[in-house]
């Protein structure tokens, strides 16, 4: 049996909102139409997704099933239509992480490859690699560490990592620190990210741990950091990138350095991503 990817998405709509008229209204269509669709999908699958009642709507353990499975494949589908626009004329989308100037490596592909157009979309730690896998972004320079399924990856450079700290902290004056220095801070970021700081914690020996709030950007970090809410430990570049004068950026002498990247799903084969790989050669420090 083929999967009618409008009914999924009609699905997907209703799941998401347990509502069929919001449903209705998110997808520009009339409530009763939806509904038809939706009954209609359960015909062809022999199964019921939703319960209804006057309490309201719910899945049923089969609908919840077919949500988990609904949104990768929708999400492969946008995928491969993003790719076949692509295919259609020249363009490459090039995601790139704070900090990180691609430009240029674009102007290198320009010249090397002048009918490409040349994307750029700017990602973050909780979508770098998820990027990739949908099809926003053909090539991704990033940061390590993430999951590297289904990935090809190729080192590009190194550079070390700093503590952000308020202006007026004890450590702000510092030429470096050692971090042992911050065993009593609390870290704005996941520890595992920075297991030197992890091992030695005065916070995660303690019965509870501090709430880390989720954070969804260099700035909002530096807000929390100059908020006095806790440190963060950032690449050098994003540091010298986004300078503020109530944050205060102190190399660590003895944790290891951020690793960039370049990656692009193991499946592809494009000639554009290859040229665009080696025109990232340039984006490698130079030692003066």
């Amino acid at each position: 049996m083929d999967l009618d990817l409008r009914k999924l998405r009609y699905f997907v709509a209703v799941a998401e909102e347990l509502h069929f008229g919001r449903a209705a209204a998110r997808l520009h269509i009339a409530q009763p139409a939806l509904s038809r669709q939706i009954r209609a999908l359960e015909d062809e699958l022999k199964t019921v997704l939703f319960l209804r009642d006057r309490r309201g709507t719910v899945l049923t353990p089969a609908g919840e099933q077919l949500l988990d499975d609904a949104r990768g494949l929708l999400s492969a589908a946008d995928a491969v239509r993003r790719r076949l626009a692509a295919a259609a004329k020249p363009v490459l989308t090039v995601g790139f992480m704070p900090g990180i100037v691609v430009t240029p490596a674009v102007r290198v592909l320009a010249r090397r490859e002048p009918d490409l157009t040349v994307r750029l979309l700017r990602t973050s730690w909780h979508d770098q690699v998820e990027v990739l896998h949908d099809g926003r972004v053909d090539v991704g320079v990033v940061r390590l560490p993430f999951d590297r399924r289904g990935l090809t990856v190729r080192p590009l450079f190194e550079e070390p990592r700093v503590v952000t700290v308020p202006a007026g902290h004890r450590l702000a004056g510092k030429e470096s620190v050692s971090v042992t220095e911050l065993a009593d801070e609390h870290l704005l970021q996941d520890p595992d990210a920075v297991p030197e700081w992890r091992d030695i914690a005065v916070e995660l020996r303690g019965a509870e741990r501090a709430e880390v709030p989720p954070i969804h950007s260099v700035e909002e970090k530096l807000e929390l950091v100059a908020a006095e809410a806790g440190i963060s430990i950032i690449p050098a570049s994003t540091a010298a990138f986004y300078t503020r004068p109530d944050v205060v950026a102190v190399p660590v002498a003895d944790i290891a350095p951020n690793r960039v990247c370049l990656a692009w799903l193991a499946s592809r084969r494009s000639g554009s991503i290859e040229a665009f790989v080696e025109a990232a050669a340039t984006l490698i420090p130079h030692e003066s």
